[in-house]
């Protein structure tokens, strides 16, 4: 695995600030050494300088190297403390004019090395410094407080805005998460809102205008006066082109696309699937109803899902099969409801505006409908030629509606 190289500094505003700081304390120390002590030892009166102007710019490689630049102020620390103490002198003079017995830049060092190191390797490095810094085993005023302030407290400091900083970004980080997961639930609140927008609006408004458009149809054929026949036949072609309409309105609900001003829909109370055999069987298809058992074995929202089943069914029929002839059987059981819709062979082609009116997403609906109220649903052709649409529903859902509605519901 390969470890990203570390950017020479993070930022343009870092590099000006390094190299100020570099060449800052260069002349520091080289106004220490014009008017303090030089170094009087084997290696030059500049040696001290020379130490400290070398210590000055490794700044610049902190944000690149920052270990091996704490590593170097460190043995560079170690090496002034060694001279002072085994050969005065040679690296510092006898008599300083800084305070310091560590590097001048050790503070800036400190303060910026909490930016790019983890915190514990800062606090190991400032300990060092500290301990070489303040000499606690010779303390003195002149030099214990001077050297603790120059290394604990910038390191500390530093470290505890570092802490700081972190500690907003990730508030920060968790407000932005939690806005977009909030934004992600409203975005799935409102697809699942246009879903069964949609799906009301093929169930419900399919199934009236579907009718409007046999009603005009009929009464086109059977009336005698022109006038009435043009009428009925502009009253089939208008229901015929809001069919289409609707059809792509359904389609960009079910898409996905934003609807604006749409409101929650309130469940419906169940219908009657006697009133749909008997409206089918008003525009001329013969429908049969079957019913076995008490209706109220199922709760509210299973009724609610046959009705919605035979209503498609039965417009399919309408839509699809001309002339044909239709059963609807509702069989229900003490742990269930088995609903079918069955219907003969066409007698006579479709109407071509009204069959291709569809969306395309009837018995689809229908299934997930089915399932989404754990029941299992079958469609496809019968014997004969005709189709068959079914379904095996349970007797109860529980849902806070089921339960209202149904106190005994749970009981079963």
């Amino acid at each position: 695995m390969t470890t990203a190289r570390r950017p020479l500094w993070p930022s343009r505003s870092d590099a000006c600030w390094l190299f100020f700081a570099a060449f800052a304390f260069s002349g520091m120390n080289a106004l220490f050494f014009a008017l303090g002590d030089r170094t009087t030892g084997s290696l030059g009166p500049a040696a001290g300088l020379a130490l400290q102007v070398v210590c000055d710019f490794t700044l610049v490689l902190l944000f690149r190297f920052p270990v091996q630049v704490c590593a170097f102020v460190t043995a560079v620390a170690f090496a002034m403390l060694a001279s002072d103490v085994f050969a005065p002198g040679l690296l510092v003079p006898r008599h300083p004019l800084a305070l310091l017995t560590v590097p001048t830049i050790t503070p800036v060092v400190l303060s910026q090395a909490a930016r790019v190191l983890d915190r514990r390797t800062v606090l190991w490095v400032a300990g060092i410094l500290a301990v070489v810094a303040s000499r606690p085993w010779t303390p003195d005023w002149a030099v214990t407080p001077f050297g603790l302030l120059s290394t604990a407290l910038p390191a500390l400091v530093s470290l505890y805005f570092e802490a700081r900083r972190q500690l907003l970004q990730s508030l920060r980080d968790r407000a932005e998460r939690a806005e977009r997961e909030q934004h992600l639930l409203a975005e799935q609140a409102r697809a699942e809102e246009r879903r069964r927008l949609a799906g009301e609006m093929h169930d419900v408004v399919t199934h009236r205008l579907s009718l409007m458009v046999l009603h005009a149809g009929a009464l086109g054929v059977t009336s005698a006066e022109p006038a009435v026949r043009t009428a009925a036949e502009d009253i089939r072609r208008e229901g015929a082109q809001a069919l289409d309409e609707l059809r792509d309105l359904v389609g960009v609900l079910r898409n996905g696309t934003e609807i604006g001003g749409a409101r929650t829909l309130s469940p419906a109370e169940p219908g009657d699937p006697a009133r749909l055999v008997e409206e089918s069987c008003s525009v001329g298809v013969a429908t049969e109803l079957v019913v076995d058992g008490d209706p109220a074995r199922v709760s509210p929202t299973v009724a609610r899902t046959a009705y919605r089943l035979v209503q498609e069914a039965l417009t399919n029929v309408r839509k699809h099969a001309p002339g044909a002839s239709a059963t609807v059987s509702l069989r229900y059981r003490d742990d269930g409801l088995d609903v079918s819709v069955g219907n003969t062979a066409a007698a006579s082609p479709p109407d071509p505006a009204l069959a291709g009116s569809g969306s395309g997403a009837g018995l689809a609906g229908l299934r997930q409908r089915v399932e989404l109220v754990g029941g299992r649903f079958e469609a496809g052709p019968a014997p004969g030629g005709g189709f068959r649409v079914g379904a095996i529903l349970p007797a109860y859902v529980p849902t806070a509606e089921g339960t209202h509605c149904d106190p005994g519901a749970r009981g079963r």
